[in-house]
């Protein structure tokens, strides 16, 4: 029996050589590449905004600059007004937590592993509001980003003559098509979605205020976050908002479950349908597992880029698949 022998090209060395140095390289650097993709993401969703400011007959860089003083100025005053009360509120709740078990009587719980859940609930607040203060807070950060999505909308117009010197005319054609794919579908997705999160967190507020519902702030928040999961979000947000409810008493509990659906109804027959009309969006499973998947691999970051790299990669392969069909 003749021994086995394998024999390995220099090419496949090479190949192999520079794939794990590709893979290092991106470990290294991937803190440099979020904040290239938060930066792409933000021109795709604004890019439609500057063309529409351009169509006034304003120079690109003074619709970028009157853009920036819009957003600027409007996330100063919707955190200035919302991150004390979400604070104090948050830290409130989590403290209400022990009665709030009690009270609902959860037979079956062992104390101990109650006690260790608010225990560890307990970091929340200060870990959630650290992100963003963290997040918004560290000016550098905020900086290159915004410096980044400046010269992305600036360039954007130039992308056609980068791609002509370096690819050939058919190539070249291919990829500005599915760039552009790209830019629509990713930048529909983003717009349409914090749409729905926004309108699904204010009516939510608002009736949790009406209905005297305690913690109405950080349940509302979590209604507009949970949104960004077709189907299986708002119902998640529900259950929170009924066991506030249901601290308080049989009907507040009654009250805040008939809230939810209401909003849920508000938004499937008359938000969802203008919004995302032109948007197509992912199944919810796959959603689901992207937002896991992300959230495994890189933490808040991962999961924050995750439904966004998935969008991408389906119109990729979707291009691909169509021109393969063409080919046959």
């Amino acid at each position: 029996m003749k021994p086995l022998k394998i024999e390995i090209s220099h090419r496949t060395i090479i190949f192999t050589a520079v794939f794990i140095f590709a893979l290092w390289l991106v470990s290294e650097i991937k803190d440099i590449l979020f904040l290239l993709f938060i930066a792409l993401m933000m021109m795709a969703a604004l890019e439609p905004l500057v063309k529409k400011l351009e169509s006034l007959k304003l120079p690109r860089w003074l619709a970028i600059v009157f853009i920036y003083i819009f957003l600027i100025s409007f996330f100063g005053i919707a955190f200035a007004g919302i991150i004390p009360p979400l604070v104090d509120q948050t830290s409130v709740l989590i403290n209400s937590l022990p009665a709030l078990i009690k009270e609902i009587d959860l037979i079956g719980i062992d104390q101990t592993i109650v006690n260790g859940f608010v225990s560890q609930l307990g970091n929340a607040p200060a870990g959630v509001i650290g992100f963003f203060i963290s997040l918004f807070s560290n000016l550098a950060t905020v900086l290159v980003v915004a410096i980044l999505n400046f010269y992305l909308l600036m360039e954007r117009k130039n992308l056609n003559q980068y791609l002509a010197k370096l690819l050939e005319k058919e190539g070249e054609r291919q990829v500005i098509e599915i760039l552009e794919k790209i830019e629509i579908r990713l930048g529909s997705w983003i717009r349409a979605e914090i749409t729905l999160m926004t309108f699904v967190g204010i009516i939510s507020y608002f009736g949790f205020r009406l209905l005297g519902l305690e913690f109405a702030l950080p349940l509302a928040i979590i209604a507009g976050i949970l949104e960004i999961i077709p189907n299986f979000g708002p119902i998640a947000a529900t259950i929170p908002a009924v066991l506030a409810g249901l601290a308080m008493s049989g009907w507040h509990a009654l009250a805040a479950l008939s809230w939810c659906f209401i909003v849920q109804q508000l938004e499937n027959n008359f938000i969802v349908p203008r919004v995302m009309k032109k948007v197509v969006g992912l199944n919810p499973l796959v959603t689901i597992l992207s937002l896991s998947v992300g959230l495994r691999l890189a933490g808040i970051a991962g999961a924050t880029l995750a439904i966004p790299v998935v969008l991408a990669l389906e119109v990729v392969f979707a291009e691909f698949a169509r021109q393969k069909s063409l080919l046959k």
